[in-house]
C-alpha cells in the first residue's frame, strides 16, 4: 500500500533519537501497564516437551545449575541450555521494523513504530509483573525476567530493530506464544505463509495491526502523489476522493483475510489506531494471552 512519504532520517540520527527517547518511553509503558494491571493478577502457563531448543547467554536470575559449562568453556561468557519446555514458558515479542512503520499523517500523532514500541513495552511490563519470561524475536534473544528488566529490554528493542529484516517468518520454539505488532500491509499470501508455518510447529499467538488514522479513512482530496516507503513506485491520483470507497473496500477485505487466516491458525487478530489511547489494545492483548 502506498503512503504519503516523509523522508526517514539517516541511520545514526535515528539511533540517537531512539536512545534519547528511551527513558520517557519506559516510563510511559510502565504507566499504561499500571493502569491496565489494576484488578489483574499474574499467572504462569505450563510448557511442553523437554527436547533441546537452544543455547542462550546467562542472565541474572538464571539458576547456576542451568549453566552449560561445556558450551560456556568454548567462549568467554556463560551459556544456559534451554529446552523447548523452558522456551515455551517465554512470551516472544516482535515489532515490525519495516520502513512503512516510520510514518504518521500529522505532527500531533505518533508514528506507527512509536506506538508499536509503546504497546510492546507496556505488554512486556505486564508480563514481567505477572512472573512471565519475555524475549524479543529480533536482535538480543536472551530471556528477560522481573520488573527491573524492562529498561534493558527496551534498550535491546531499540538497538535490535535496525539490524533485523522485516520478514514475517522466523525461528521460534514449538508451543511458544508469540505476539506480533505491525501494520501487516504485506500481501495476503506472505502473511498466510507465515501463519501456516507457525501453526505447523505449533505456535500460538496474537497479531495486532497498528494503523495511522489517515490509512483508515484516506481523508485527502484533490490531486495527490503517494510515495511508497518500501520501494514502491510513486502513484499520482488526480482526485483522491473518487477512489475513497474502493480504498475502504480493499482495506476491509485485506483485514478480513488476515482475520480469517488467524482464526484458522488458532491466532487472535485485532486492530489499533494511533489516534486512539493504547490502553484498550494493551488490555486485549493481555487478556488474549491468559491461560484458557
Amino acid at each position: 500500500m502506498a503512503e504519503l512519504a516523509t523522508p526517514a532520517p539517516a541511520s545514526p540520527a535515528r539511533a540517537e533519537a531512539a536512545a534519547a527517547r528511551l527513558p520517557p518511553l519506559v516510563v510511559a509503558a510502565e504507566r499504561i501497564a499500571a493502569t491496565v494491571m489494576q484488578g489483574v493478577h499474574g499467572r504462569r502457563r505450563s510448557g511442553h516437551g523437554d527436547a533441546f531448543w537452544q543455547f542462550r547467554p546467562y542472565t541474572t536470575g538464571d539458576a547456576a545449575a542451568s549453566v552449560d559449562w561445556r558450551q560456556s568453556a568454548k567462549a568467554d561468557r556463560l551459556f544456559v541450555r534451554e529446552t523447548e519446555w523452558e522456551a515455551a514458558q517465554t512470551v516472544l515479542l516482535w515489532r515490525d521494523p519495516s520502513p512503512s512503520m516510520d510514518w504518521r499523517s500529522g505532527r500531533g500523532l505518533e508514528t506507527k513504530a512509536e506506538r508499536a514500541d509503546l504497546l510492546l513495552l507496556a505488554l512486556a511490563s505486564l508480563l514481567l509483573r505477572g512472573g512471565e519470561r519475555v524475549r524479543l524475536v529480533q536482535g538480543d534473544r536472551r530471556a528477560f525476567m522481573g520488573r527491573a528488566a524492562l529498561p534493558a529490554l527496551a534498550m535491546a528493542l531499540l538497538r535490535g530493530k535496525a539490524a533485523d529484516a522485516s520478514g514475517l517468518d522466523m525461528a521460534v520454539p514449538r508451543h511458544a506464544r508469540l505476539v506480533m505488532i505491525g501494520d501487516f500491509l504485506q500481501p495476503i499470501p506472505e502473511i498466510q505463509a507465515a501463519l501456516s508455518s507457525f501453526a505447523a510447529r505449533p505456535v500460538r499467538g496474537q497479531l495486532l495491526q497498528v494503523m495511522d488514522p489517515a490509512e483508515e479513512t484516506l481523508p485527502y482530496a484533490g490531486r495527490i502523489r503517494f510515495d511508497g516507503l518500501e520501494g514502491e513506485a510513486p502513484l499520482l491520483v488526480p482526485r483522491v476522493e473518487t477512489i475513497r470507497p474502493l480504498y475502504a473496500e480493499r482495506l476491509a477485505a485485506h483485514r478480513a483475510g488476515i482475520a480469517t487466516m488467524a482464526r484458522a491458525a488458532g491466532w487472535g487478530f485485532s486492530t489499533h489506531r494511533t489516534d486512539h489511547p493504547p490502553h484498550a489494545a494493551l488490555l486485549a492483548l493481555w487478556q488474549a494471552l491468559a491461560p484458557s
